[in-house]
Order: C-alpha cells, then sequence, then structure tokens
C-alpha cells in the first residue's frame, strides 16, 4: 500500500514538472518552424517582421536567372523609412571572408608565409599573447591559434573599447583557449590582428588593398570598409531589443555592403573568379566559403547552396544577446532556403 502511494506521488510530481517545463519552451521558435510555409520569399520576409524583427533584406541569385531582391519592415524606425534591398548593412564578421581572400593573396605574392608566427610578425606582442612563437599566421587564419576572444573578456560589453588598441588589450595577458594548432575556438582577435598584419605587410590600409584587388576587379562599387567613406543615411539602422539606440552610427571597424554585393562576391568565391592563379589552392586549405555576421543591431547570413547553384544572403536589424533572435534568424532562413528549393522541383 505504501509502494503504491510512493508510486502516485512520483507520477503526480513528474506530470506537474512536464507541465511546468512547458513555461521554459521556447514557443516563439515554436512558431517560426511550426507555420505553414509561404509560397513566396516576400511572404516569408513579412512573417519574419511578425515575430519581432524591425527590418529584413534579402537576395537570391539562382545561376541562369536574374537575381532577386526583397525587404519587409523599416530601413530606419524612427523616421519611418521603409526597408529597400538597396540598403548598406554592416555585415560584421562576414568581413572575415574578405580577409582570408586578402592574406591568400599576399601569401601566393610572397608577402606573407602561413608557417611565420606571431612573434615573429608582432615580437612587441611575443610576451603578451600566449605560445606567440608556435602560433603560425596559418592557425590564426583557421581560428586554431588558441588566443582569446577580446569579446569574451568579462568587461568587453561593460566597459566598451574606445579605440583598437583598447579592444586588442581585452585579449592580451591572458592565458591561452588551448595550445596551438590543438583544438578550434572562433576569435575575433586573429582576424584583427591579420587586418594589422596586412596593415604592417603593405604600408597602408588593409581596405584598400581589398578595393583594389578584390572589390574593383568584381565591379562592387557598393562595399566600403568604414563609416566614413559612406552617407550615413544608406546604412539600415540597428536595433538591439530594450534599448532605443540606433547602432548604425557606431563605428566597428568592419565592413559595409549590400545584400547584392555580398551576393556577387560570395558566387565569385565559390566559383573561384576571384583568385587568380594558384590562390584557390592556398585558400581551400585555410578558410570557409560561407560565413554569418552578428553585431548589436545587425545579423547577416550568405551562403552558397550548391545543389541549387544559388546564392542567398539575408540581413536582419533587430538583435537580442540574451533571447531567441539569431534563432529566428536562422529558421526564416532555412524556410526561405526550401521556398527556393520548392520553386525549383515545382
Amino acid at each position: 500500500m505504501k509502494e503504491n502511494k510512493v508510486k502516485r506521488f512520483l507520477r503526480i510530481g513528474f506530470i506537474i514538472a512536464s507541465i511546468g517545463s512547458l513555461y521554459f519552451v521556447p514557443w516563439i521558435l515554436v512558431k517560426a518552424w511550426i507555420m505553414p510555409l509561404p509560397d513566396t520569399v516576400q511572404e516569408q520576409l513579412d512573417e519574419g517582421i511578425d515575430l519581432g524583427f524591425d527590418g529584413m533584406i534579402v537576395y537570391v541569385d539562382q545561376a541562369g536567372k536574374p537575381p532577386e531582391f526583397y525587404a519587409a519592415g523599416w530601413h530606419d524606425r524612427e523616421n519611418e523609412i521603409p526597408a529597400y534591398p538597396q540598403a548598406l548593412f554592416k555585415i560584421a564578421s562576414i568581413t572575415k571572408l574578405y580577409i582570408a581572400v586578402a592574406t591568400t593573396k599576399l601569401v601566393k605574392e610572397g608577402c606573407l608565409s602561413l608557417d611565420n608566427t606571431l612573434a615573429d610578425y608582432f615580437p612587441e606582442l611575443a610576451d603578451r599573447i600566449e605560445y606567440s612563437d608556435r602560433i603560425t599566421l596559418r592557425m590564426m587564419v583557421q581560428h586554431r591559434s588558441g588566443i582569446p576572444n577580446f569579446v569574451d573578456h568579462p568587461d568587453f560589453w561593460v566597459k566598451p573599447p574606445k579605440s583598437r588598441q583598447e579592444t586588442l588589450d581585452y585579449a592580451l595577458d591572458l592565458p591561452a583557449d588551448f595550445e596551438p594548432g590543438e583544438d578550434y575556438g572562433y576569435s575575433n582577435t586573429n582576424y584583427m590582428l591579420i587586418e594589422d598584419l596586412i596593415d604592417k605587410t603593405l604600408g597602408y590600409p588593409h581596405q584598400q588593398y581589398i578595393k583594389e584587388e578584390i572589390l574593383d576587379p568584381l565591379g562592387l562599387k557598393n562595399t566600403f570598409g568604414s563609416l566614413s567613406e559612406i552617407d550615413i543615411e544608406d546604412v539600415m539602422s540597428g536595433y538591439y531589443v530594450g534599448t532605443d539606440e540606433d547602432f548604425k552610427y557606431e563605428d566597428t571597424g568592419l565592413m559595409l555592403s549590400t545584400a547584392e554585393d555580398v551576393g556577387i562576391f560570395l558566387r565569385a568565391l565559390n566559383d573561384g573568379s576571384v583568385f587568380n592563379d594558384g590562390e584557390q589552392e592556398i585558400y581551400s586549405s585555410l578558410y570557409e566559403y560561407e560565413h554569418t555576421g552578428l553585431l548589436p543591431g545587425y545579423q547577416s547570413i550568405a551562403k552558397y547552396h550548391k545543389k541549387m547553384d544559388t546564392i542567398i544572403i539575408q540581413f536582419n536589424n533587430t538583435t537580442n544577446f540574451n533571447g531567441y533572435d539569431w534563432n529566428l534568424a536562422e529558421i526564416v532562413y532555412n524556410r526561405i532556403v526550401k521556398i527556393v528549393r520548392n520553386r525549383e522541383d515545382s
């Protein structure tokens, strides 16, 4: 009798716990995932706005077809300017693809060596970065250096750095995340140092080199290295949930571009036309052929879908690092991919 009471108590407790756990289910993600798939990309963007994004832009480039441009929501919420596909956007870590290509070109030219170490290139930092004499340029490009990511420093978001040196300082004089080459650890510090190395090697800004060697040959006139080069009103506003600040005015030092320009670059990267002879073999041993980006106010996804021979770029201008905004963006993106694939199959 006593045993039956215990079992009944445990059963009731399990049911209550199960019901209680439903409180923690991210229903917004469930909703976004199970909603009927729309017939068009535009309808999916409109649904994305209903999920809480302020504005969205999508560019679709299917081989053999004219490119497609989509937008929904706000370009500038405060001034009620509707989103439009040709807006400039802060592409955040998608910038790393351009840096990796530039590095590849300089390696092929003999200006840089993938096997030289951080201590070789930055002797002034040798005592401030653990294992600097074992960290090669190759490891830095591949995020296998073990150098701490400056954004992971506990003070980074509490006391945002006001200069490039202050940013780097958040990664210096710290234990390595792992020994060089022994693991993978995504670190923005790697690419900040590579940018500095390119500047140091060339004697002029890496942005200029990227423009001359990558952007101009591809005819990309709407890709820029900094806010100083553009009309700020052309930049899509960026919002963080719970704040009124427009993050488009914050100069991150990363690139800005239209969705179309990113798409053209990504196709050139994947079909090899961005490279000169012998460069693609080097690049393929180093880095990836797609990327995402995340900054306060800006989320971006840039991917090539080989089976469909299709580039799909997605920008959205609402973030919340403590919420589900990134997951929602991925769900919307994957649904757009399905819509495009369904069109091909029909």
